[in-house]
Formats: structure tokens, sequence, C-alpha cells
């Protein structure tokens, strides 16, 4: 309030200026567009760098166009249409706000135009996209004059980003033969834009050609080597650039992210003491260690960095919690979600995006719905192909919680679904022994010309096996090869053999084992197995636990299906011999864990846990039941 009155005394323009552009300078573009309504309200008389000034707050408000044009109509009014410094200032505003149109009707009616002008236009081209148009401008202009570095700066950035390979090589040319190749951002700009088309040969060229390489540079060099995963280059140019030019903390940060995605965890601890030696820690680089250490199961180091980093930003939360759902610590992901919300800041999608995988894994359904619910109230704007990821995990986190009715509604309101979802849907129905709506599901999406791949017959295979579609799910397995071209990979013909076997066709399923191409693993024989011990088949369940035992001796679960089996047909001295046998290897089943939720909060039992404070009432009720069943003939 002191601000305003002392400006009330003081009908001085330049003041006014001068205190608007602190507003907008330091981010306050509300206050600016305040103080700038208040100096209209006193008659304090505007001049040519007030609108541009004004521009800036509307810029930054990234409000509705709707702003921009009242300002641009009440210069217009007061003689300002026509100043070229604040035309330019109109122009970026049209431009970055999407209307190209009202930018360039601007630009032709301008009587005066500069450099500035010029690559303002040339500027919004590129930000729609328009490496066509951006180039026609580009040529137009340099018949009125001659382009700088900033501009041919725009013109690559917009070779980068819209596959613009071959104008980017052409625009190259130009700047060699211009002498524009001296200007150290100009040389940066190029580089980056060949090692977004990954150009080796080019990107090492501009280098050596370099007079005087700078840390961007060796930073650009660095990038490019990193996207390619060449360590040895990496290496070398990182002992190379210590002997030129000081290190910062991006290039440690680019190298980190490489050993991260390769899980070099001695490489990467020996870089973290480097950066400490040499004072290179700062938040971003700190969160990409936290990040290599939870993708090489360190997560107690993760957990340390974690708690060291003072101001933490979404994407340092969201990596916390990912390394959490990384190493199977839901739990711990929930926790810190929690905490998250107690510390202030609000959460972005790709943090939601990692709490639906969390509550997916530990059937969290409550909370689940929770952050589906929020994600609706709250995030108005999704780019496309992160919406469609969202929706595809939350479509997930329904199936795994076991409703599949709200997985359907998500699945139908997705307006762009690609594969993944279409897969995501059909294996969902066929968890849930929906193997008929899964079958209709596959043919709708082959009538959206939706090609599927290998994991979308594995999802409809083992939904027609869980259905019992027999017929259906033989037909399935012939298309994928004679229809669609898609070779069977062991995780299809193991759907098979459960297929046959659950429907008492062992000899089938069997054969199916023998005359396959691919290696016959464990898991298949195991298959075979569980399925002799369903239809109490002795002769296939004792040639199947055979052949997976002897690729896994030590597997407990095969000697116990074949002790089943043995005990289906009445062979108790061999079942006797099989369990002593188990008993003198000191082989012992791992316990499996199961969770219930209820009342918003998830409870984790082993077999035999007596943990649970309640656990005389439970067993009690669990007894009550197993009564129940027995009177009712189910066992």
């Amino acid at each position: 309030m002191s601000v305003f009155n002392t400006l009330q005394e003081e009908p001085n323009t330049v003041m006014w200026n001068l205190i608007i552009k602190s507003y907008v300078d330091s981010g306050l573009s509300s206050e600016a567009l305040l103080l700038y309504k208040r100096m209209r309200e006193l008659d304090v008389k505007v001049d040519s760098f007030t609108f541009p000034l004004i521009n800036r707050a509307v810029l930054s408000l990234k409000s509705d166009l709707v702003f921009g044009e009242m300002v641009h109509c009440v210069a217009m009014k007061l003689g300002f249409g026509f100043d070229m410094y604040f035309c330019n200032t109109m122009i970026e505003v049209y431009t970055k706000s999407g209307w190209l149109s009202y930018a360039l009707k601007l630009f032709e009616e301008m009587s005066q135009r500069d450099l500035v002008s010029w690559t303002s236009m040339i500027s919004g081209f590129v930000f729609e996209g328009n490496v066509v148009g951006a180039f026609g401008f580009f040529n137009k202009m340099r018949l009125a004059m001659e382009p700088n570095s900033v501009t041919l700066i725009v013109m690559f950035q917009g070779c980068c980003g819209y596959e613009g390979l071959i104008e980017g090589r052409q625009l190259h040319g130009y700047v060699i033969k211009n002498g524009f190749l001296v200007d150290g951002s100009v040389q940066n700009t190029i580089s980056r834009m060949y090692t977004k088309f990954d150009c080796l040969e080019e990107v090492e060229t501009l280098f050596s050609g370099i007079g005087k390489r700078d840390v961007v540079s060796w930073n650009a060099l660095i990038n490019f080597h990193s996207l390619r995963g060449d360590i040895g280059k990496i290496a070398g140019s990182f002992n190379q650039m210590q002997a030129e030019v000081k290190l910062n903390s991006e290039t440690l940060t680019l190298i980190t992210s490489v050993l991260a995605r390769r899980g070099n965890l001695m490489d990467g601890e020996k870089l973290h003491a480097f950066s400490i030696k040499f004072g290179l820690c700062d938040d971003i680089l700190l969160t990409s260690f936290m990040n290599l250490y939870a993708k090489c199961g360190e997560l107690r180091n993760s957990v340390q960095l974690f708690r060291e980093i003072p101001c933490r930003s979404d994407i340092t939360w969201n990596a916390m919690m990912s390394g959490f759902i990384q190493n199977g610590c839901y739990i711990e992901a929930i926790e810190l979600f929690r905490q998250m919300l107690d510390s202030g800041p609000k959460p972005g999608f790709e943090i939601l995006g990692s709490l639906v995988d969390a509550c997916m894994h530990l059937g969290a359904l409550h909370l689940g719905k929770g952050i589906h619910g929020y994600l609706m109230r709250n995030l108005f704007y999704i780019p496309e192909e992160d919406n469609m990821h969202l929706g595809t995990s939350i479509l997930n986190m329904y199936i795994r919680c076991g409703n599949i009715s709200p997985a359907r509604e998500c699945f139908d309101r997705m307006l762009v679904k690609d594969i993944v979802t279409w897969t995501s849907m059909i294996e969902g129905y066929g968890i849930h022994g929906l193997g008929v709506e899964a079958v209709k599901l596959f043919d709708k999406m082959l009538e959206e010309r939706i090609k599927p791949n290998s994991v979308t017959f594995l999802s409809l295979l083992s939904g027609c096996s869980h259905s019992g579609l027999v017929s259906k799910g033989c037909e399935v397995f012939f298309s994928m090869k004679w229809r669609f071209g898609i070779e069977p990979e062991l995780d299809h013909y193991n759907c098979m053999v459960d297929l046959l076997g659950r429907s008492g066709r062992l000899k089938e399923a069997l054969a199916i084992i023998i005359k396959m191409e691919v290696f016959a693993d464990n898991r298949i024989w195991g298959t075979l197995l569980a399925a002799s011990r369903m239809h109490a088949d002795e002769k296939v369940g004792n040639f199947a636990a055979q052949r997976a035992m002897e690729l896994e001796p030590d597997d407990v679960g095969y000697c116990t299906l074949l002790s089943n089996v043995q005990a289906s047909t009445g062979k108790w001295s061999e079942v006797e011999e099989l369990r002593r046998d188990m008993h003198e290897k000191d082989v012992k089943k791992a316990p499996g864990w199961s969770y219930i939720e209820e009342k918003g909060r998830n409870y984790y039992f082993v077999s035999g846990d007596k943990s649970h404070k309640k656990v005389e009432e439970i067993y009690e009720v669990l007894g009550q039941l197993g009564r129940k069943v027995q009177e009712f003939g189910y066992v």
C-alpha cells in the first residue's frame, strides 16, 4: 500500500514505469496490471515504454487473448498503435497465444519493421510448428534485411522441434557462407539440432571446428553421447573437458542419467563423490543421484539424499515416489504422498500417475478412487500422450483392485486409445473371467483398425483360458501367425497348455509342448503339472514333474504339486516318501501374502499370520466360514 500511496503523489511517468517493471521482473504480473489500472485512474500519462511492460505482464499470466486485445485497443486509441517497440511486443503476445493470423495482420500494417519484428514473426511460425512457413518468412526477411544470430537460433530450434533435418542442413550452409559460425550460441544450437537427429559425424565435425569451447559446447557433446548411451565416449569427453573448462552441475547430471539407465552403481558412486569434492551438488543433480540409487536398488541412499534436498520440486517428489515403487515399497510411496500434501506442494500429474501405480499394486481402491477424482477436478489440461498414459494407469488400477465396471467406464471415456490401452482392457476382462467380453473387445479393436501385438494375443489367450473358451482360444492362437504374422512365444504356448489342460485335454497340451519350436522351460511344465493334478492324471503329472524338477530342482512348488497328484489317485505311500524327501532336504515354500482394504486402510498378512491385534476374532470367523462351506458340500 505504501507504494500506491507514494505513486498517487507522483505524476512522473518514468517512476510509474519503473515500479511496474519491478513488479513484472519479480513475477508479480497481476499486481503490475492493478498498478497500471491505478495509473490510468489517476490520469498519469503513459508513454511508449508503458504498454510493452503491460504486454510482458499479460504474457507471463498466460491469460485469455482478450487481455491482449484490450491492451492493443487502448494503445491504438492513445496513439501508440504504430509504435515499433510496442508492436513488436504485441506480435509476441499474439503468437504465443496461438493467434498467428492476428500477429501477421499487425506485422503487415506496421510502417517500420526491425530485426525484432521479423524474428518475432518467424518465432510465431516455429511456435505453431510451421517450419515451411518459418522458412518462407525467413526468405522474405533476407530481401529486407540480413538476419542476426537470434533469428538463426530460432530457425534451428524450429528445425529441431519439427523434424526439419533437410532444412537444418541447408540453414547450416547459409550460416557457414555468411560467417555466423563464429557465434558460440549459433554453434551450440546447430549441435543440439544434429544431436536431436542422431547425426554422429556432423556433431563431432562441428565440435572439432569450434575454436574456443565453453561449458555449453562440452555439455552438448556429452548430451549427444548420453542419448546414444556411449559410456566410452562420455568418459573420454568428460576427462578432456576437465582440462579445458570448469565443470558445472549440468555436466554431471547428464552423465548420471546415463549411469542410472544402465544401473551402473559403481561409477555413479564415484561421480557422487566427485560432485561433493568440487561442490557441484545442486538440487537437480541430487535428484539425479537419488534416481540412480533407486534404480540400482540402493533405496537407503535415495532416502538420505531426498532428506538433504531443502527445496523439493515436483520432479524431486516424483523421483522419490517412483524409486519406492520400482523397489516394491508401495506403502512407503503412499506415505510419501501424504507427506507431500502436508508440506504444501500441489501434486502434478506425473506424481499422481506414480501414485496410481502404487495403488494398483497394493489394491488400495479407496485411495485410487480419490486420486482419480482429484485428477478429474483439478487437471484441466494434460498433453495428449501423457493423458492417454495416465488414463491407462487408472484403468489398470481399477482392474487390479477388482472393479471391472469403472475400468470400462474409463476406457470408454478416453478419446485417444493406443494398443496398450486396448490390451489392458482385454487383459482386465480375462483376469475377471470375462472371456466373452474380452473376445468382443478384441473384435471391436480390429474394427477400429488397431493392429494387435504379441501382448494383446497373450492377454486374449489368458482370458480364453480362464473362461474355458477352448475353441475360441485355439482359433486365436492359430490366427496369430497365419493372419497377423506374429510368431508365438513361450508365454503364448504356456497359455495354450493351460487352456487345454484346464479342459482335461492333457495329451493335446503335452503334444503342443513337444512340438513347439521354442525351448520348454520349467514354467510350462509346471502348468501341465498343475492341470494333471486337477484331473488326477498321474502318468502325465509324473512326466511333467520330472521335466520341471530337472530344470528347477530346488523349487518346492513342483514337489508339492506332484504330491497332490499322487494324493488325488490314492497313492499315499508315494506321497509320504516325497514329503519325507522334502523334509530331509529342508525344502520350504516361501509363504505368499495377501491384503484386504477396509474403511480406507490396507491390511497385509501371510499364511498363519497371528500379528493382528484381533487375531482370535479373525480365526473364529474363518472357522465359522469353513464349517459353512462343509455344510453346503463344497469340500
